[in-house]
């Protein structure tokens, strides 16, 4: 089997190619597995199957450093416009590659230091993988990517109202509760589990001061709350307008075309984002060898795809960009 087609395989989760949809059904097998048998092993009951649990683990860790290796082996697919040496490089330092890393780290460090036990932990991040070529997965990250400005803004003026809550209330009850509110992170903990509308109830004020500034704090609670949820919400509203809008465009194209992309082709290595932002052009489809891939934004072109696109936006790109006008 060539290393193209083991790229296709275990990189594109592609619905149509039977060898594809198999190997995502098996992955998320044996991650769903690996979690299911991390849990199971602390229960205390369950201490006569721990070496079964350990020859699972075992073997679903395994699993993991083979596809782990086929995924650097075939970096160069998924980045065709970088070198060997540095698509290895950059599929490692991605998140997907971070994760699979550390998915696979703490199996051989669990008797090491604290930190590397803990990191069984993002083993569960492993499932994002299962989703990541859906579009319900794509359009939380993209909502949560063209909002991270306002979302951050909102965070740091709550992260603001925590530190000055904090220091109000341990300004108010220091003095009656030492012990409570004995500095400033005291007020830190109340503050955020106020604001959060959670209240433990482990730390409360017990003076006049403290009680209005608890009472102030409640209700920007609610509007600190609020803010992020709000924004969140208008990226969801927005996309889902953009997909309709886009639908129906679809359906009104009376004339497409197709640009073929090889190495001289400026399209070549880009994502489908970049592609119209920079120049313009909007994609339908993509056809690779045998495979039809829909056009998500993080899709990166490769060589010889085939762009089905727009005709009256398509321009030639060196001696690569090809124009075929069809009635639709």
């Amino acid at each position: 089997m060539s290393r193209k087609r083991i790229f296709d395989i275990i990189q594109i989760g592609n619905k149509h190619d039977k060898a594809s949809r198999a190997f995502d059904i098996f992955i998320s097998a044996v991650i769903i597995i690996n979690i299911l048998v991390t849990f199971l092993d602390t229960f205390s009951g369950l201490s006569s199957l721990s070496a079964a649990f350990g020859i699972i683990e075992f073997i679903t860790i395994i699993i993991f450093c083979i596809e782990y290796l086929l995924r650097i082996w075939t970096a160069d697919y998924l980045y065709p416009r970088k070198n060997k040496t540095l698509s290895v490089f950059r599929f490692i330092f991605s998140f997907e590659g971070i994760v699979d890393l550390l998915t696979i780290l703490p199996f051989f460090f669990l008797n090491g230091i604290v930190m590397f036990r803990m990191l069984r932990v993002v083993r569960i991040f492993h499932l994002f993988r299962i989703n990541s070529q859906y579009d319900s997965f794509n359009l939380i990250k993209d909502v949560l990517k063209e909002r991270r400005k306002q979302l951050l803004s909102s965070f740091f003026l709550i992260m603001i109202l925590v530190l000055g809550s904090s220091l109000a209330m341990y300004s108010a009850e220091h003095e009656v509760q030492p012990d409570a509110f004995e500095n400033a992170f005291s007020g830190i903990w109340w503050s955020v589990s106020t604001l959060l509308t959670v209240g433990y109830g482990d730390i409360y004020p017990i003076t006049i001061g403290g009680k209005i500034i608890a009472i102030i704090i409640a209700f920007l609670g609610v509007c600190a709350v609020a803010v992020p949820t709000g924004i969140i919400s208008a990226g969801f509203v927005e996309k889902f307008a953009q997909s309709e809008k886009s639908d129906r465009k679809f359906h009104d194209i009376k004339e497409v075309g197709e640009i073929f992309c090889d190495k001289k082709c400026e399209l070549t290595g880009l994502t489908v984002k970049d592609i119209t932002d920079s120049y313009n052009i909007r994609i339908y489809l993509i056809i690779r060898g045998n495979l039809t891939i829909v056009p998500l934004d993080d899709i990166v072109t490769a060589e010889n795809d085939i762009l089905i696109v727009n005709s009256d936006k398509l321009i030639k790109y060196g001696n690569s960009g090809k124009k075929k006008n069809k009635k639709s």
